[in-house]
């Protein structure tokens, strides 16, 4: 079994709780309040400004040209691809790009691109790949499980974030981060595997994490928690 297919494995209990968090299925069934998904968008264009970066040290940690091409080539697909879809959307829910720059991340988004950009500085390129997978395959799986419900793809507001994510060319950027992290265990110690595996495993709860962020719209829970008892 490749070390890939080992993660999908384990990483199973989290994705499945992903899978099922009401505002993954309020996409799926076109139900989720707009005014969640509109602080989603905000927070993700936020957390896609690191996650930019990210790919931009994979060039610089790649080990020949055609993986730092490779990397150049998603990190153009990231802020040329994936943040349009985010502006469309801000353009269709009244969003300026004038509050999507002036915004603030949450507390969760801090920390998930903090620990993040803290792997992909420090760290291996295997690192640094583990660090930025669960994010892409975890979109697709989303975006495939979602594809598959009828009529969710053709949603007038969430059929085109469905479409996206569950796209042929996605998921041929996903497939090659997951070929390359396999060739990239090969031969590697039982400890750094399971370094390997933490990253994996951890970004995939932040990713939980900011969906549920999303659906409480929560900057910094103490903040709200104060509020609510003033």
């Amino acid at each position: 079994m490749k070390f890939c297919e080992e993660l999908f494995e384990k990483v199973q209990p989290i994705w499945e709780r992903s899978h099922n968090h009401p505002f993954v299925v309020g996409i799926g069934k076109g139900t989720l309040e707009v005014d969640k998904f509109r602080f989603y968008i905000v927070q993700d264009y936020l957390y896609l400004l690191d996650y930019a970066k990210v790919y931009a040290i994979g060039v610089v940690k790649a080990y020949d040209l055609k993986v730092m091409s490779k990397f150049a080539m998603l990190l153009d697909s990231i802020l040329n691809g994936e943040m349009n879809l985010h502006r469309r959307y801000a353009k269709r829910l009244g969003i300026t790009i004038e509050e999507l720059e002036g915004a603030k991340p949450s507390a969760i988004n801090l920390a998930y691109t903090n620990y993040m950009m803290s792997v992909s500085q420090h760290g291996t390129l295997a690192e640094l790949i583990a660090s930025l997978l669960p994010c892409m395959w975890s979109y697709w799986e989303i975006g495939k499980r979602l594809n598959e419900k009828p009529g969710a793809n053709t949603h007038e507001f969430y059929g085109e974030w469905i479409w996206g994510y569950s796209s042929k060319e996605y998921g041929q950027l996903c497939v090659w981060l997951i070929d390359l992290l396999n060739a990239l265990a090969e031969g590697k110690s039982k400890n750094e595997l399971a370094r390997l595996e933490e990253i994996f495993l951890n970004m995939s709860r932040f990713e939980y994490l900011f969906w549920d962020m999303a659906y409480r719209k929560e900057m910094w829970d103490f903040e709200r928690e104060y509020t609510m008892l003033s």
